[in-house]
């Protein structure tokens, strides 16, 4: 990618066991470099302590064969070159606040929903939860009343926002959400679980911005039926209007290539500054 974000080359490699798909990447560096600097927008859990000997490493996770690999590590050595890591969502979140629908918001939030939820949260200059990251998608929600005998998907929590409102726990219950009417009461359920996490946003740090991406957020009616659904519970309180809450929840500007923009941004930091911002 050139510094004006034109993307000069670009595969998309299936993600196979770590290092097979660390070699087919670094076989893409070389065939296009040189690179001068590495942002890597990952899929987490992550360790991002970087007083950590594992600084960069995957902690426990159900895909096969990753707890444990270390992409930031791995690159580092075989690159030479300087690596800056982050989550998937928290380098969205970065390229959103740099060139996107949250450009030059002083605290804003990224969350995406798709197979799982996750959100990157940026307030007071930098990324929150540092040198952890936040793992909102297991925040508990209340059972919508239409909802009440669904178990959840998640493993760990059944009443947790991934395991009542992702992709996957949409899917479970009603099929292919592509083939669902607009008025469908599955939307309306996910749309009351993603009002109640982006209320308890909106009453934790007050954010200028709330960005619902991934694919279970591209139907068009389910921004506004959240929206919606926020406005009917807040109920006006703090004098929060229905104006802003309309202002504030939307959609990111960058589309699929966020996350790309995000690992950009990332090395532009590392290559310009010499360091991540």
């Amino acid at each position: 990618m050139s510094p004006d974000r034109t993307i000069l080359a670009y595969d998309r490699i299936t993600t196979d066991d770590p290092e097979t798909t660390f070699v087919s990447c670094l076989e893409f560096f070389r065939a296009h470099g040189p690179v001068s600097a590495l942002g890597i927008a990952c899929f987490g859990p992550l360790n991002l302590d970087p007083s950590s000997t594992d600084y960069g490493a995957i902690h426990s996770t159900p895909k096969k064969g990753w707890s444990g690999a270390n992409p930031k590590q791995w690159f580092e050595k075989r690159l030479s070159i300087p690596v800056s890591i982050e989550t998937d969502v928290n380098a969205a979140l970065l390229a959103e606040r740099a060139w996107g629908a949250a450009k030059d918001a002083r605290s804003a939030v990224y969350i995406t929903v798709g197979t799982g939820i996750g959100a990157g949260l940026y307030a007071n200059g930098d990324i929150v939860g540092k040198p952890h990251h936040p793992e909102f998608g297991h925040i508990p929600v209340e059972r919508h009343p239409d909802d009440l005998d669904f178990k959840g998907l998640c493993p760990y929590h059944q009443n947790c926002l991934e395991g009542m409102a992702s992709a996957n726990a949409l899917w479970t219950r009603y099929g292919d959400p592509e083939k669902l009417a607009g008025d469908h009461i599955g939307w309306r359920i996910i749309a009351d679980y993603m009002a109640q996490a982006c209320q308890s946003l909106i009453l934790t740090i007050r954010p200028e911005k709330i960005l619902l991406g991934g694919g279970l957020m591209q139907a068009t009616h389910i921004i506004p039926h959240t929206q919606d659904r926020v406005i009917g519970r807040l109920k006006g309180y703090a004098g929060i209007s229905h104006q802003e809450i309309r202002s504030v929840i939307g959609s990111p500007e960058l589309g699929d290539n966020a996350g790309l923009l995000g690992g950009f941004y990332m090395g532009q930091s590392w290559g310009v500054e010499g360091k991540r911002d």
